[in-house]
């Protein structure tokens, strides 16, 4: 009987042993496990760190690129365009439009630099753009001696800040193509307000040759603001003759 009472004492005490292990070795395991996990979110967060650390180095190369390469050649212009309307106005001639459209997109090129660069050196995306500015494009748009007429349906209500912008800068951007490539022409630009997104669509009835090497650097620019936004453009000639540019981007609760 005692035998067989030893025998229990140590077939108890082996399993209480193994079961501390047992214990020791999962607890152990669940520390290592915790401890790589631990290393692999530090090392995540490391390149994280460092591609947005590379990112900053990035905009403010691009930054000062900008600054050294465009402020001079803008104020340059400026200051040639301004002299030339002084002088004109001082011997008692009518300034032409053109001159007055080379001045005020000359102001305006420095007004949009300086916000492009205060973007680039900061970490807020907006760059001060909007459709609120669209009646002023059009008008520097006229004075360069292209007619121009805005119109719009639905019911005009704030848009979330980075469709605000896209659809401002693809105004601009169609315009400005209307100017350089369509030769004697009109444009107009229409704006829809639907309930889930904002339709942008911009016509011209002029010459609507397309670029010998592709697309643009502008209708790129468009795609990926477009696109970036869940959005679809549209551009290429009309059937009637002209360009048209059109572009639904979706409408969503501002963050």
């Amino acid at each position: 009987m005692r035998t067989d009472r030893g025998w229990r004492r140590v077939y108890t005490t082996g399993w209480v042993v193994s079961a501390g292990i047992t214990l020791v070795a999962f607890r152990m395991w669940q520390l290592h496990l915790h401890e790589v996990e631990q290393r692999a979110e530090e090392a995540e967060r490391t390149r994280d760190e460092a591609a947005a650390r590379r990112a900053v180095e990035e905009r403010l190369r691009i930054a000062r690129e900008l600054h050294d390469s465009l402020t001079h050649s803008i104020s340059v212009v400026q200051v040639q365009a301004g002299v030339a309307v002084h002088l004109a106005r001082k011997r008692g001639e009518e300034v032409p439009p053109a001159l007055l459209a080379i001045a005020e997109a000359g102001a305006d090129a420095a007004r949009e630099l300086r916000a492009t660069l205060g973007v680039l050196r900061s970490d807020d995306e907006d760059d001060g753009s909007g459709l609120d500015r669209l009646p002023e494009l059009v008008g520097r748009t006229r004075s360069a001696g292209l007619p121009a007429s805005v119109t719009v349906t639905g019911t005009p209500r704030p848009l979330p800040r980075d469709v605000d912008q896209a659809a401002y800068r693809i105004v601009q951007e169609a315009l400005t193509n209307v100017t350089r490539h369509a030769g004697q022409a009109s444009a107009t630009v229409h704006l829809c307000y639907g309930p889930d997104a904002l339709t942008v669509q911009v016509d011209d009835d002029g010459t609507a040759a397309p670029p010998a090497a592709g697309p643009g650097l502008g209708l790129i620019g468009m795609r990926e603001r477009v696109s970036s936004l869940g959005g679809l453009l549209q551009a290429g000639p009309r059937q009637s003759g002209g360009f048209r540019v059109w572009a639904e981007l979706p409408l969503r609760a501002s963050s």
